[in-house]
């Protein structure tokens, strides 16, 4: 492995795989909050983009991130407690809390990032109108199974 880690190992999930997880954890999240998917507002979206290297690199290999997000219907004046519940399981599950905020006469009020230390997924929660809470996952860049890793 080189100093900088530009050529380390990535981790290998499939776009199918990770999209499964993205809903997993938007899931979860959703249960924690104790609100409600409801399809006519909280449409599930899955954008998955190249990795871009941190000198610019662009690979050819496949490699990818995956940004997931749901919108959850819970009244407003249940937001500051959910965002907290999610942030409480996160702390348990060792998510570094990178913003945490609760407040309603800000916006974003009830807002909150997470990253994982470890496995670089990075999750958000946050009010996005009166009664709306946007859950959002996104990965690390990943490697899809079977094809070998471009070297920089």
């Amino acid at each position: 492995m080189s100093d900088d880690g530009v050529n380390d190992p990535l981790p290998r999930m499939s776009r199918e795989k990770a999209e499964k997880w993205a809903k997993h954890w938007t899931d979860s999240m959703v249960s924690t909050a104790h609100a409600r998917i409801d399809p006519g507002t909280a449409r599930s979206t899955a954008d998955f983009t190249d990795c871009i290297g941190k000198n610019d690199e662009s690979a050819e290999d496949g490699r990818f991130t995956l940004s997931y997000s749901v919108r959850g219907t819970l009244p407003r004046s249940e937001h500051a407690r959910a965002v907290t519940d999610i942030r409480n399981t996160l702390k348990n599950k060792g998510f570094e809390i990178q913003s945490f905020g609760i407040d309603q006469d800000r916006e974003p009020a009830n807002a909150l990032d997470a990253k994982h230390p470890k496995d670089q997924q990075f999750v958000s929660v946050g009010s996005v109108g009166q009664d709306l809470l946007v859950f959002i996952v996104s990965t690390p860049c990943l490697l899809p199974p079977g094809v070998e890793q471009q070297k920089f």
